[in-house]
């Protein structure tokens, strides 16, 4: 089958876990680690990136294969051996998508290409020259401006769309209406990770909801040493993303908690942890008769590669849209691999929708 053409905005850690991993899955005939071996046909090897948008001057004109291992980048190195792309990632928008502070603290932060900011109408032009036909936003957390930017220009370019991070886009009907017009295919928003702070929350809220334990109370504490945990220092940038996590627990919780007794959202920036994320989790509920109880959790996880697995599914689950005709939201595949999906469902209903999407037949198009 022919390779699923993407293009990355953003080429920070999680576009390198993406990109080592295609690597590493096209040259070793496994599907350990992998959600599905297979779907709609293609494997984990079946991506070509050809198109890369970034704009720190350690990146901007590299191959994708070589940018992906530069600073400020920290994430495990587990192929280093990626084929060069034959692509050069291209100078983008700078917009809101770097905070102030990430400018002022040397290599562990950015330092912004003076090459000169692409425009709605070279990055349009350029999605159709590299023949893309997914682009994944991997922007830091906070990047609204930048990203309505690169969804206007996916819209007009008429590339589907897997938006790893949140700013509302699928969910907000306004966008996905946009995208359901043009028959373009958008998954989001807010990737899940494999196995995070967000997938372990929700399973033991509706575990708990099962076994009749009432939530009164409940945090999520998660530090790290990544770039994207330096950003969310501006805490300004936050709050989309405490919006999107907070409300993927609170739709698995048999009654909603007030505010005040909920708190899920990153806590601090600690550089030695590198790529490393560490969450704290405690739920406190009652019992029979009352009686209190608490379950008290520590998840460590390499973060970028946590959620690959999750947007190699999501994109192609867009390809089979693609391939089908669809557009719009696609609501099962963003339901179980997105923290804010236009319709939250519990985790086990979400993966029975995407096995049914997978193989449901192919709708002709108009």
């Amino acid at each position: 089958m022919k390779p699923i053409k993407v293009a990355v905005i953003g080429v920070g850690n999680c576009a390198s876990s993406l990109v080592q991993g295609v690597a590493y899955y096209r040259s070793n005939n496994s599907s350990q680690g992998l959600i599905h071996d297979r779907i709609g046909g293609y494997g984990a090897g079946d991506v070509d990136f050809v198109m890369g948008v970034d704009v720190d001057a350690r990146k901007v004109g590299k191959d994708i294969a070589e940018a992906i291992f530069s600073a400020p980048n920290n994430t495990a190195v587990f192929h280093q051996d990626v084929p060069a792309t034959g692509t050069k990632v291209m100078m983008g928008r700078v917009s809101d998508g770097v905070a102030p502070h990430m400018t002022t603290i040397g290599d562990k932060g950015f330092i912004v290409s003076n090459e000169p900011e692409a425009t709605r109408e070279t990055i349009v032009q350029a999605l159709k020259d590299s023949g893309a036909e997914i682009l994944i936003n991997f922007l830091p957390v906070g990047s609204q401006d930048a990203t309505e930017f690169y969804m206007e220009c996916a819209l007009e370019a008429g590339v589907a769309v897997v938006n790893c991070m949140p700013v509302f886009i699928a969910s907000r009907p306004e966008w996905e209406r946009r995208f359901a017009e043009k028959r373009i295919p958008i998954v989001g928003d807010d990737i899940k990770a494999q196995v995070g702070a967000t997938i372990v929350h929700r399973v033991l809220s509706s575990l708990f909801a099962a076994r009749g334990v009432t939530v009164e109370r409940t945090y999520q504490l998660n530090t790290g040493g990544n770039t994207d945990f330096m950003n969310m220092l501006d805490r300004e940038r936050l709050g989309s993303k405490k919006e999107s996590k907070t409300e993927a627990v609170q739709a698995m919780l048999a009654e909603r908690l007030a505010d005040e007794n909920i708190h899920v959202g990153p806590s601090d920036y600690v550089p030695w942890q590198k790529d490393n994320k560490l969450c704290f989790l405690r739920l406190e509920g009652l019992q029979w008769g009352n009686v209190p109880m608490n379950l008290e959790l520590r998840l460590s996880v390499e973060d970028s590669p946590n959620s690959a697995a999750c947007v190699m599914d999501a994109i192609r689950c867009c390809k089979v849209a693609l391939d089908r005709g669809e557009g719009g939201a696609l609501v099962g595949p963003s339901a179980y691999f997105c923290k804010h999906p236009p319709q939250q469902f519990n985790d086990d209903t979400a993966a029975q929708m995407v096995e049914e999407y997978i193989a449901a037949p192919a709708i002709a198009a108009e």
